[in-house]
C-alpha cells in the first residue's frame, strides 16, 4: 500500500487536496505536524510520497517549504502539483447562533484572509491563534462553549463534530492554494511539465541576477516564478527561486541549466513534474 504523508492534522487544506488527488485511492494517509518532518518521512523512506502547501495567491510563498527543499534532504523532489481553491468556514458547536460568538481561533493566515468579514460579521470578537485551522476545529470542540468559533474547512467541522456557522467567509474568491507532491523519483516528461529550481551565486555582484535570467531567455523558456531568499549565511546574501514551463530532462531546459551551472555557484533543481491542470 502507497504511504502518503500530508502536513497535519487531519481536516487541513492539505489534507483536503490530497484527497482530490487520484494518487490518494487505497493509499494510507499520514499527517505530520511539520514541513520539514513529511519531506524528511519521504527522503528516508518511511513513506512514498507526501503534500505540503508551497504557495497562496494572497499570503504568497510558503518559506518553510521553500527552505526546505532548498536547505534539507537532498533526496526528496517535487514529483507533482495541485491547486486547490481556499474556502473559509466558521465552525462552531451545533445550534451556536453567530451572535453568541466571541472568541475566534485559526491560523493567523486564516484570520488574515477573512479580515473584512470579521470586521463585518464579528467586529467585537477576540481573535486567537493556532498552529493550524485544523487545529483550531479541535479547540473549539474541546472547549465545549458556544462563545468559541473557529475558521477552517468543512472537512475539520465533520471530524470534530462541529457545524458550518458561515461558509465562503473568505474576503477574495480567487483565494488558491498550490500544493506539492514531494517524492524520490523525477517523473518522465509528459509535455506539460514544470520544472522548479534554486540558483546559488558565488557572491553578490551587478548583474548576477541578470546572467540567471539571459540563460532561460536566450532559449525562450517561459518563467512563471521568480523569488529570492536569504541564504541563512550572511546578512543580504541571497538565492533565486525559479519556476520555469518545460522538462530538466529535454532541451532546452537541460542545456539552460548546465550552462548556467558553469557561471554559478550552484543550480539545484528541485524537481520536474507535470504542471497542474487545476
Amino acid at each position: 500500500m502507497t504511504r502518503i504523508a500530508y502536513l497535519g492534522p487531519q481536516g487541513t487544506f492539505t489534507e483536503e487536496a490530497l484527497l482530490s488527488m487520484p494518487q490518494a485511492a487505497g493509499a494510507e494517509l499520514v499527517p505530520m505536524p511539520t514541513v520539514p518532518e513529511v519531506v524528511q518521512a519521504v527522503a528516508g523512506g518511511q513513506a512514498d510520497v507526501g503534500l505540503v502547501p508551497i504557495e497562496n495567491s494572497i499570503e504568497g510563498s510558503v518559506n518553510v517549504t521553500l527552505d526546505t527543499l532548498a536547505f534539507g534532504a537532498a533526496d526528496a523532489q517535487i514529483v507533482a502539483e495541485v491547486i486547490r481553491p481556499i474556502r473559509h468556514a466558521l465552525l462552531a458547536l451545533a445550534g451556536t447562533s453567530i451572535d453568541r460568538i466571541t472568541e475566534v481561533v485559526s491560523h493567523p493566515h486564516a484570520t488574515s484572509q477573512c479580515r473584512e468579514y470579521l470586521s463585518r460579521a464579528l467586529p467585537s470578537a477576540r481573535i486567537h491563534a493556532a498552529n493550524s485551522t485544523a487545529e483550531a476545529a479541535r479547540e473549539v470542540a474541546e472547549r465545549a462553549d458556544g462563545a468559541w468559533a473557529a475558521i477552517g474547512t468543512p472537512l475539520a467541522a465533520e471530524l470534530y463534530g462541529l457545524t458550518v456557522v458561515a461558509g465562503d467567509i473568505e474576503d477574495r474568491s480567487e483565494n488558491e492554494t498550490r500544493f506539492v507532491l514531494v517524492g524520490r523519483a523525477r517523473p518522465a516528461p509528459t509535455g506539460e511539465d514544470k520544472t522548479s529550481v534554486v540558483c546559488f551565486i558565488e557572491k553578490d555582484r551587478p548583474g548576477s541576477l541578470l546572467a540567471i535570467l539571459h540563460e532561460f531567455s536566450d532559449r525562450q523558456i517561459n518563467l512563471t516564478k521568480l523569488e529570492s531568499r536569504p541564504t541563512k549565511e550572511r546578512l543580504g546574501e541571497y538565492c533565486f527561486f525559479i519556476d520555469m514551463e518545460g522538462h530538466a530532462d529535454e532541451p532546452p531546459v537541460r542545456y539552460a541549466i548546465e550552462s548556467l551551472s558553469t557561471k554559478i555557484l550552484e543550480v539545484k533543481v528541485l524537481g520536474s513534474y507535470p504542471r497542474s491542470k487545476r
